[in-house]
């Protein structure tokens, strides 16, 4: 890297500022029209091919506007450039224009930097007064979010009339003031910098104005705070329409610069102090022997000036001598703070002072205060030389001096010598760089010198206007790093400050964004910055480090360049990876070198060897041995990428034959073609994919040697990364011989010339194998034969099979191989390569027994049995998987389909197969029925259901109406492959326990539930039922049911669905169908129970046959197949159902009677206290362990509890009969049978009452008589009959019918709408103790009042059978039976 001048920024009114400046123009520039200025600039050229006819006219006229431009216009004027670069200030005479940065978008799209007109105007109010100089001083932000950006700028202008005004960036004036009365010569800034070490006195911000004789510094901080303050008072003056308040003068000193001719220019170097051997030097020379020195050395102010008279003058102005001139200050800020409040105030009140009397005080001329004489201390004497111009540098230790010889002199301001001299160099313009230095290096970030602080160098920038080059000098004795060829009418533009406003609190954490050195082109407006490297400011012997970083730099640029040719590029590379010296820095650059992805390998292979033949022919000790290592072996890993590629590329005509006949090999692959191709068709469905993981992408020569490393013995060792490279390394490799289209003994002989582990060899060929399952599918004969050439090739290798290996025991490369095949999810590829290895183990093991036996016989050996389980468990794998694979309906929950493996199955347990099969039911949601019957169906026609389903194409299996048929074939066929593990009783409580386990998981879906139950009573093994109910009612279900319980107690009534979903986590329709589900769930317990002890089931209300038959049912026995009998792993949900214990029977029949009465209340939404209902026993024994003894309610119940009990159930058998009776209810076979036992209308309610009723000592036949009573005030005769043929006391029951007829002659006679005279002449007839007690009826009590009178006559007949003669109500029995007669008779 080397220096650099590059252009940030440009000026698009350059014309209009010059025509402004020197004209006599005195339009502003802002009222100008901005168009016109635009067409000036960019239209000239297509203006001149308008007008034809006056071309050269045009042409004369733009060459005189350019020559004029270009003319040294700018070298009149005052030019300050902002340190932010956000302002440029030019001013010539009374008028100045200010440009401020705007950003814009070019024509290409990309921003860039401009500085447009922002403010133009006169500057000077006092007549005859001129500008002389100007600064411009960004002033810090005090807010705490600011990074480092100025909050806004002041320009500080200097008059020959010895005024200095303060502006803001839009032109208005904030603060004049008199200083001196002599012409300002130089305005010059300090502001804060951050000592690079300790030891460095921390420079205090100021403001130094240079005069003829006299020199003034104002304090930055009180500047500070001055400008912000009258900044702040203008904005409020201007917002509120007020005359601006006139600011109180500032604090300044003030020195009279004695003993030197003529002084043009200045630096304030800042405050310093002497050490002790300097300043008792100082004291014995000024006072002699007898002089007496201070205990501490005092702190000076240092100024520097220049010249003549003498040529550069040093003066030094101790802390303290001098006070601030406040004499005048006092009294003016007194008077103008009073008069500023006074004022404000009374603009405030209505009143104020008049314009006469504020005129006649400013046209008073303000007193200036006498300047403090300070004498030169030393100088350097030159009578003839004339100093012009100084630049202090940044660290405050050198300055540059020009002169009128046209030298530029270097002087050192802490001994006030010259150090170094320049000539030739008129006119010059002097400016400084402070370039940190760039920590690059891995070894310099690692290293104790990071902590340091980071070393800094300086430039000395020189601008010679006479040549036009601009010069870059190092310091102090350097060499010229950089030389530009510029215009010679530019101006250089230094600050040497930055922003104004800043300590060492607030700078912490800032960025401060400032140029340090711009060049200013007047002819283009292009506004442009030197950089210049830190390494350059290094002598050679430490410049070696930074070259090289540089040079690594320079490589990382070329290799990122697309549009290089690969010639070029290999020149380029080779010739910098030779340059760098140190070896650290070139392992880097190799590194870099390695790791592009725009070098060709054969570049790449090219510049390698030249870097190893020139290590190789340099001093041995003297090379990096680290390095050569490197080089040889990324050598090496080019060949075998070059050969690999070399052969895939090659055409080959003959034909590859396979080692040995593959008639065995073959024959199995027919045997499970069918298998394989609908596995094939269900795996070739379309799924996304990233291109660049795609086994076919070609591998780049990068990831090649990412993947493969070289040992110290020489050795190439493959490194697995991830599995997407692991699969393209392999496809490189091995994919085209595996295709036919490379031969696999090329292949495998490039290999083994590597030195590539055998091993490592088959586990990459096998992955790539399993990984490109889909295209082995495709052409199976051909992949199989190429396979099993390549994998008896790699057997063949040296350090494949070991010689000493006994056939009798297990081989560890035939292991490592069934080890990546039991671990595959490829289940089909894995089988295919079984066949393989099996083929190929079985003829090495044979040509090894007919070396040693020499024999006819068969070699037995136990490699070849593992062998036989290996393809045993791959073909029920690949069945299993393929059942998987069917796609379950659109919108079933359950994912993404299970990918199997031996490795899995095998650690899943004895019940992995089965969980496996019960997941895949529940994705599919066969109904528990469904399940029944595919597993009764015969087993005869399972080879052509999978026969037929492979001879169709995917869209048609999919589409087709027979796919229900299809899958239920392959389940078959999975079921046939476990006998075992599948049996119908180990996959019921399997998919029991599945359906119980996602219902947990959203207690929403009560439907899963009430499947685990159905799938429960499909169980016909009562042992494996008591255990999966236990395990269900203790795991999932007593919780919930305990909460529902609570919350119903708690409210009292059948809760609301948001205090359900509060307390049970789910809504009350869910909680109904969960109650029903807890009923069935504990009657199954039941009836288990009762068949093993040999009891007699209570309950028989639920739709369940048990063969009572059997007196005792001996538990199962549990078995898996023969090839996975070493599953290891969790226990079988079987195996945890037959180790649980025995259930109490009476407390389960306790916890069943509070599900029944809980399902009551939540299907008919009654008002009870279901726990109210026990006593403290039965209450105490709820939600206990049910494999526990509990103490259990026995005798007779209190008869107000028993009462509250009848109540109950007398609601549940009304509500019953409501629902049967209103039409809108839904009939008994319209919902499902999973969800029979939630529905209201179902007919088993009645006996389910009766049956509690017994159980809570409630007497039946008054439920019966009820029931009777509102069957027929329902208006249900019929269903009434049936159960008044089992009520016991039938005169209490005609009594009460007696009124229900009553209410419906009632009706008839007095109450219908449509009463027919018949009617009326009838009611006329009646006995008047009949008639009487009609009219005391009340017909609104019925439910069902229109019921037709052959109806009521039948149950006016029923009543005179029920009704013994001698009853008190038999004669108005037999009253209303001719009543009703006649009134039929009559219709």
């Amino acid at each position: 890297m080397s220096c650099g001048l590059l252009e940030f920024c440009r000026l698009q009114e350059l014309k209009t500022v010059r025509d402004y400046l020197f004209r006599g123009q005195t339009e502003p520039l802002q009222q100008k029209n901005q168009t016109e200025n635009e067409l000036s600039w960019d239209t000239s050229d297509w203006e001149s091919a308008w007008e034809g006819d006056n071309s050269k006219e045009q042409e004369a006229s733009s060459v005189e506007e350019a020559t004029e431009l270009s003319g040294p216009w700018l070298q009149d004027c005052v030019v300050s450039l902002s340190p932010c670069s956000d302002l440029l200030v030019v001013a010539h005479e009374q008028k100045a224009v200010f440009l401020s940065a705007k950003w814009r978008t070019d024509s290409g799209g990309k921003d860039e930097m401009t500085l447009d007109v922002s403010w133009s105007g006169t500057l000077s109010t006092d007549e005859g007064e001129c500008v002389s100089s100007a600064i411009c001083v960004p002033l810090a932000s005090q807010k705490r979010s600011s990074t480092g950006r100025p909050d806004w700028t002041c320009v500080v202008v200097g008059f020959t009339s010895g005024t200095v005004r303060f502006y803001t960036e839009n032109g208005v004036l904030l603060l004049a003031q008199l200083l001196h009365e002599d012409p300002v010569l130089r305005l010059k800034c300090r502001t804060y910098e951050i000592p690079r070490h300790p030891g460095v006195t921390e420079q205090h911000e100021e403001l130094s104005i240079l005069y003829p004789a006299a020199l003034v510094t104002i304090d930055g901080f009180s500047l500070f705070q001055s400008l912000r303050a009258c900044r702040n008072q203008v904005a409020r003056a201007a917002a509120a329409g007020s005359d601006v308040v006139q600011p109180p003068p500032l604090a300044y000193k003030k020195w009279g610069l004695q003993e030197m001719d003529t002084i043009v220019d200045h630096c304030s170097v800042g405050v310093m102090t002497l050490n002790v051997f300097d300043q008792m030097k100082n004291a014995s020379i000024l006072g002699g022997f007898k002089a007496s020195v201070k205990g501490s050395p005092p702190a000076m102010s240092q100024y520097v000036t220049v010249g003549g008279g003498p040529y550069t003058g040093f003066y030094y102005a101790v802390e303290g001598s001098s006070q601030p001139l406040l004499s005048h200050v006092a009294l003016a800020v007194a008077s103008k703070l009073t008069s500023a409040l006074f004022s404000a105030a009374s603009g405030w009140l209505g009143w104020s002072k008049s314009k006469n009397e504020d005129e006649t005080v400013q046209k008073h001329r303000p007193k200036v205060e006498p300047a403090t004489p300070l004498g030169i201390r030393f100088g350097l004497p030159d009578s003839r030389r004339h100093g012009e111009s100084i630049c202090l540098s940044p660290c405050n230790t050198l300055a540059g001096v020009t002169d009128d010889f046209g030298r530029v002199t270097l002087l050192d301001l802490t001994r006030g010598i010259a150090i170094r001299m320049w000539k030739g160099y008129r006119d010059a313009q002097l400016g400084w760089l402070h370039v940190p230095e760039e920590r690059i290096s891995r070894e310099s970030s690692t290293s104790a010198s990071a902590s340091l602080p980071r070393r800094h160098a300086l430039f000395l920038v020189i601008y010679a206007p006479r040549r036009g080059i601009l010069e870059i000098w190092a310091m102090q004795h350097g060499p010229r790093v950089g030389a530009f060829t510029v215009g010679k009418h530019c101006r250089l533009l230094y600050a040497g400050y930055r922003l104004l406003g800043v300590n060492s609190v607030t700078s912490q954490g800032w960025q401060l964004h400032t140029q340090q050195v711009c060049l200013l082109d007047p002819i283009t407006g292009a506004l442009r910055t030197v950089t210049v490297p830190f390494h350059l400011a290094l002598s050679d012997k430490k410049s070696e480090g930074a070259k090289d970083m540089h040079l690594l730099k320079r490589l990382t640029t070329i290799l990122k360049t697309t549009e290089l040719e690969p010639d070029i590029l290999e020149n380029e590379a080779k010739s910098v990876l030779l340059d760098i010296k140190h070896s650290s820095i070139k392992k880097e650059a190799l590194e870099s070198l390695l790791s592009s992805k725009n070098i060709p390998v054969l570049c790449l292979k090219n510049i390698i060897c030249a870097l190893f033949s020139a290590l190789r022919q340099q001093d041995p000790q003297q090379v990096d041995p680290v390095l050569l290592q490197q080089c040889s072996s990324q050598l090496k890993l080019l060949q075998l990428y070059s050969d690999i590629q070399h052969v895939h590329a090659a055409v080959h005509t003959e034909c590859c034959q396979p080692i040995e006949s593959l008639d065995g090999i073959e024959g199995e692959v027919t045997r499970v073609s069918l298998v394989l191709k609908r596995y094939a068709m269900l795996t070739s469905r379309p799924s996304v994919s990233f291109v660049q993981d795609a086994p076919d992408t070609p591998l780049s020569v990068q990831a090649f040697l990412s993947q493969i490393e070289c040992t110290e013995e020489g050795q190439l060792k493959l490194v697995h990364r991830s599995e997407t490279e692991w699969n393209q390394l392999g496809s490189f490799v091995f994919w085209g011989g595996l295709c036919g289209k490379s031969p696999p003994h090329n292949i495998c002989d490039k290999l083994q010339q590597a030195g590539i582990s055998p091993q490592q060899l088959l586990s990459l060929l096998l992955s790539v194998w399993l990984q490109r399952e889909k295209e082995v599918l495709q052409n199976t004969e051909e992949s199989v034969k190429n396979l099993h050439t390549l994998l008896i090739l790699l057997s063949n290798m040296e350090g494949a099979i070991e010689e000493s290996w006994d056939p009798q025991s297990l081989s560890p490369w035939w292991q490592q191989a069934r080890n990546i095949l039991v671990q595959s999810h490829n289940s089909a590829a894995a089988l295919l390569a079984a066949f393989v290895a099996h083929r190929a183990a079985k003829a090495n093991i044979t040509s090894r027994a007919d070396i040693k036996l020499e024999s006819e016989w068969e070699a037995v050996s136990l490699e070849l049995e593992h062998w036989v389980v290996c393809v045993r468990q791959l073909e029920d794998v690949v069945v299993l998987q393929t059942l998987l694979l069917v796609q379950p309906p659109v919108g079933s929950a359950g994912g993404a389909a299970v990918q199997c493996t031996i490795k899995m199955l095998m650690e899943g347990g004895t019940g992995g197969i089965t969980d496996n099969v019960s997941k895949w039911v529940f994705k599919h949601n066969l109904a528990p029925e469904q399940l029944k019957a595919i597993l009764q169906k015969g087993e005869d026609n399972v080879d052509d259901i999978i026969k037929e389903g492979a001879g169709e194409s995917v869209k048609e299996v999919e589409k087709s109406q027979e796919d229900a048929d299809r899958t239920s074939g392959l389940l078959l066929a999975v079921c046939k492959r476990f006998p075992h593990s599948l049996c119908p009783n180990l996959l019921f409580a399997h998919c029991c326990w599945e359906y119980v386990v996602q219902w947990n998981k959203d207690p929403e879906e009560s439907l899963r539930l009430c499947q685990a139950v159905e799938h429960l009573k499909l169980v016909s093994s009562p042992h494996i039922q008591l255990g999966i109910c236990t395990m269900m009612w203790s795991t999932f279900i007593v919780k919930r049911f305990s909460a529902a319980a609570f919350l119903i107690e708690k409210v009292g009534k059948a809760p609301k669905d948001r205090l359900c979903r509060r307390d049970v986590g789910m809504g009350d329709k869910a909680l109904t169908s969960f109650l029903g589900c807890c009923v069935q769930l504990l009657q199954i317990l039941m009836e288990v129970t009762g068949l093993l002890v040999k009891n007699q089931c209570p309950l028989s209300f639920i739709n369940y046959c048990v063969d009572s038959a059997v007196a005792e049912v001996p538990p199962p026995e549990l078995s898996v197949e023969e090839v996975w009998c070493g599953a290891e792993g969790p226990a079988s949900i079987a195996d945890l159902a037959l180790e649980q214990k025995g259930v109490h029977y009476p407390l389960v029949q306790h916890h069943c009677l509070l599900a029944s009465l809980l399902h009551a209340t939540m299907t008919f939404s009654l008002k009870v206290k279901p726990l109210s209902l026990f006593d403290s026993k039965g209450k105490n024994a709820f939600f206990r362990d049910l494999t526990t003894i509990q103490l259990m309610p026995s005798g007779v119940m209190d008869p107000g509890l028993v009462l509250l009990r009848q109540e109950f159930l007398l609601r549940v058998l009304t509500s019953w009969v409501q629902c049967i009776g209103n039409p809108s209810s839904s009939a008994p076979g319209a919902r499902p049978p999973s969800l029979s036992a939630c529905d209201p209308t179902a007919d088993w309610w009645p006996s389910l009452c009766l049956e509690l009723g017994s159980l809570l000592q409630v007497n039946p036949d008054i439920l019966r008589r009820h029931l009777v009573c509102q069957l027929y005030n329902q208006g249900l005769d019929l269903q009434a009959e049936e159960v008044m043929l089992e009520v016991e006391d039938k005169d209490v029951l005609g009594s009460q019918l007696l009124v229900t007829t009553g209410q419906r002659l009632s009706y008839s006679l007095l109450h219908s709408q449509n009463q027919t005279q018949p009617a009326m002449e009838l009611l006329a007839r009646l006995p008047p103790t009949l008639c009487t007690w009609l009219k005391a009826m009340d017909p609104s009590e019925l439910r069902c009042p229109l019921v037709p009178l052959p109806q009521t006559s039948r149950l006016v007949g029923h009543l005179i059978e029920m009704l013994p003669e001698n009853h008190a109500q038999y004669s108005l029995a037999l009253h209303l039976l001719e009543a009703v007669d006649a009134l039929t008779t009559e219709d």
